[in-house]
């Protein structure tokens, strides 16, 4: 009877343990991000991004993948911080409605010309171009995007106009890295 509670203890000591060993380095680095937020059109992600750069001089990003496995960035665009899914089968950058006005992008119902077939569907998108985008130190330009009405998207996404001009991208391990 007395070895009931004592392998109960052993037993969360070493789920503790475990949990510790593999998700210590995520817990450190949330609890070292000290550095301040800029203001963003939704909420942070837990997803930390570090940005190296490659001996041959061209920029790297490394980012984790969130708790969904998703990659979530916060890229400057024209001078504008936004929240940002990466999404490597979407064809073109995809803008919120909301993320566009953030951006002083005014666009009329005319605007929409372009059809968009998305997961959810066929979609009316208007089509713009991005100045800058600025992911880390990586800098893209003349980034060709569309905005798609508001409701269609609930986040941004990085697609492959951006992601196609870069040296290239691959995924290992739950990490995106990303070289510019």
């Amino acid at each position: 009877m007395a070895q009931s509670p004592l392998r109960w203890a052993l037993g969360v000591a070493a789920a503790v343990g475990l949990g510790a060993i593999v998700y210590g380095d995520r817990i450190a680095r949330l609890a070292d991000d000290d550095t301040p937020k800029l203001a963003t059109a939704s909420a942070p992600s837990t997803a930390p991004a570090q940005a190296s750069t490659r001996p041959a001089g061209r920029p790297t990003l490394t980012v984790a993948a969130d708790y969904r496995g998703h990659y979530v960035v916060h890229p400057s665009v024209d001078n504008f911080r936004i929240k940002m899914l990466v999404d490597t089968g979407a064809s073109v950058v995809a803008l919120t409605a909301a993320d566009a006005r953030a951006l002083g992008i005014q666009l009329s119902p005319n605007d929409y010309k372009m059809t968009l077939n998305t997961a959810n569907g066929a979609v009316r998108g208007a089509r713009v171009n991005l100045r800058e985008v600025r992911l880390g130190d990586i800098l893209v330009r003349n980034v060709e995007a569309v905005v798609l009405p508001a409701g269609a998207l609930s986040m941004s996404l990085l697609g492959t106009s951006f992601l196609g001009k870069l040296q290239g991208y691959e995924v290992q391990t739950g990490r995106m890295v990303l070289r510019g």
